[in-house]
């Protein structure tokens, strides 16, 4: 009888990436998951790091050599997790970015309104258990947070899970900002499993704390950057400028499976046919639309659209507290005196607030495991975490606007 040979990926970041299960290279194989190598993880922020360009798809393998790392290691340390366990954990890990449409987050909510990603990855999940006769049916117990081993769920989605475990690091490396590379082999290797709960032991707590604070300084210096905010921002005005247009009866060349999504914007995220769509959608639709709407007459339509493409962006400003109406008037003057129209000023100059969370106590807190075998939550045993005062939500005004047309 002959053996299928699976396959080995060579990863800049972990050498080589072996995939351990048939039913994984499957669902590799598979084009909803093929889409992921056209989707972007960070968004428009190679438009700030060059090197920025790499895809969902190879943090989803990133993410499945964690987790299988993850569990080898549990293993050794006497946690029993049987081989439909590690597959589920595999499976769950490798799918739960499969709902992210164009740019990632940088247009949540704006193709699906009020629809997170997390959602449609599970319809995702669902469709495809149809398709491999209820193979992923544990791995959607696990990502449910349904399954009566709770440390699996904390090992998909919590404040230490594998998938922060790999973005972090892949980030910090595609984007050239030390700041976030962690160490991700190290706190693997400091976890352990109490009462099915997931902890960290105490020797790991300087990797914890680093972690954290390579999270903090990753959202404010790459994710949160202000150049990149303003192309995302740019991008998602534009798109709710073309569905306003569409829905007046305007007529806007488009590619087909992105005009599908901006001109039904309340769909459910449960229909497979609207998810089958969904799965044709990817970064060129956007880039497409984007080349085909800087040739129309509308001038917002193809003044956006060169800038997007262009790097000719809207200025952008940060500062912590909010910024005042006379602040946002004066810039909307500067605009009237060039001949902006009075209904066109909010495209142009507009403002909002951003926040982020390096870590929250009472949000999937992180256990520490101390070497006599007490659990106390990090919070109260990091002496790093009271004086730096990493549970508060670091908030911060933004404010957009053009000093030219």
């Amino acid at each position: 009888m002959s053996i299928k040979k699976l396959p080995v990926f060579n990863d800049p970041i972990y050498g080589f990436i072996s995939i351990e299960s048939p039913l994984i290279f499957e669902l590799l194989k598979h084009p909803y998951f093929q889409r992921l190598r056209r989707i972007a993880q960070m968004g428009l922020s190679s438009l700030v790091y060059p090197g920025a360009r790499h895809s969902r798809f190879e943090h989803a393998l990133g993410a499945v050599y964690l987790m299988q790392s993850v569990v080898d290691t549990l293993r050794r340390k006497g946690v029993t997790i049987d081989q439909n366990e590690k597959e589920a954990l595999c499976v769950a890990i490798l799918l739960h970015d499969i709902g992210h449409g164009p740019f990632s987050h940088a247009m949540e909510n704006t193709l699906f309104v009020d629809v997170h990603h997390e959602e449609l990855s599970l319809g995702f999940m669902y469709l495809l258990n149809d398709q491999f006769s209820g193979r992923l049916s544990l791995a959607i117990e696990v990502y449910k947070n349904q399954y009566k081993r709770p440390f699996m769920h904390q090992l998909i989605a919590s404040q230490l899970d594998v998938d922060r475990l790999d973005y972090l690091k892949r980030d910090s490396f595609y984007t050239g900002a030390t700041e976030g590379n962690i160490n991700s082999q190290r706190l693997i290797a400091m976890l352990n499993v109490v009462d099915d709960q997931l902890v960290v032991e105490e020797k790991g707590l300087f990797s914890v704390e680093k972690f954290i604070m390579a999270r903090r300084l990753m959202y404010w210096q790459v994710y949160l950057h202000k150049t990149g905010l303003g192309a995302e921002l740019l991008l998602s005005k534009l798109l709710a400028y073309v569905r306003e247009l569409l829905r007046k009866g305007e007529t806007i060349a488009c590619p087909k499976n992105l005009l599908f999504f901006l001109n039904s914007p309340q769909l459910d995220p449960k229909d497979p046919s609207v998810l089958h769509q969904f799965s044709q959608l990817d970064d060129t639709d956007i880039f497409m639309a984007l080349k085909q709407w800087q040739q129309e007459s509308d001038p917002i339509l193809s003044s956006f659209s060169k800038r997007i493409l262009n790097r000719q962006l809207l200025k952008v400003k940060l500062r912590d507290k909010e910024f005042t109406l006379e602040e946002i008037e004066n810039k909307k003057n500067k605009l009237r005196n060039m001949g902006v129209q009075e209904e066109d000023l909010s495209m142009y100059v507009f403002s909002g607030t951003l926040s982020a969370t390096a870590y929250s106590p009472e949000k999937d807190p992180i256990f520490m495991l101390t070497k006599s075998k007490k659990i106390i939550p990090f919070a109260s045993f990091s002496s790093l975490f009271k004086t730096a005062n990493l549970t508060l939500a670091e908030e911060k005004a933004y404010l957009c606007f053009a000093n030219s047309i």
